[in-house]
């Protein structure tokens, strides 16, 4: 890739700023966190994406920049574009991820995690593996100053030995001072250069290789 294409790839606005990057993120989290903590199994799937919603409203928030996204049981291997099928309830002994997408100081947040309501060994192990696998790959990312390209084919690599399918068709994206999309910045898997710290976000979807459930965990690559 030309230093050309990842300049514009990574361009951010007049208003950007890596601290107020840094803060929305922080933010997103906490707030990640707060809904987390309202989920319980009897909840369907829209029940908790409403009160997902409602919640956000009560945080100081500018604006939701993508749509909250909360995914029980097998629902948890379906991609962001991929509508939920049914509506599932949550379990006792069950797996979930909350994926959001906020706007805090005019700046993007985006994170995601996955949790357990029981004792399912597996599911808990798979939930754990998604932030594991996160930070194997993020840290390979800092060591090695590898591309976009290269950092997905050690995520996959790293899925493997840890027992998952990675999901491919999930490979991170921009984010930047709203709205990130104005700058075209294409997935961060499909990029042929080292991407900058703070201003992508990494995302890792593996799957049980024969049990219908999965984990997601993102966070900013910083």
């Amino acid at each position: 890739m030309e230093l050309m294409d990842l300049a514009r790839r990574e361009a951010v606005g007049a208003k950007f700023s890596a601290d107020a990057m840094k803060r929305a993120q922080a933010l997103t989290w906490d707030a990640t966190e707060k809904i987390a903590a309202i989920i319980r199994p009897g909840m369907r799937e829209s029940e908790a994406i409403a009160a997902s919603k409602a919640l956000l409203g009560t945080l100081g928030m500018d604006r939701i920049w993508h749509p909250v996204l909360v995914r029980f049981g097998e629902n948890t291997l379906r991609t962001f574009s991929e509508r939920s099928e049914n509506d599932p309830v949550l379990g006792e002994d069950d797996i979930y991820f909350i994926d959001i997408g906020v706007v805090f100081g005019a700046h993007e947040g985006d994170c995601g995690f996955t949790r357990t309501t029981g004792t399912d060994p597996e599911m808990q192990r798979c939930a754990e593996d998604a932030k594991r696998l996160f930070d194997i790959v993020q840290a390979h990312w800092r060591d090695e100053k590898v591309t976009g390209q290269a950092l997905y084919d050690f995520a996959k690599a790293q899925a493997q030995a840890l027992g998952w399918v990675l999901n491919l068709d999930i490979k991170g994206h921009r984010v930047s001072d709203f709205p990130h999309a104005i700058y075209k910045g294409g997935k961060l898997g499909d990029l042929a250069d080292t991407p900058s710290g703070g201003l992508w976000i990494l995302e890792i979807q593996i799957a049980h290789p024969t049990r219908r459930f999965g984990a997601f965990y993102e966070d900013l690559l910083v």
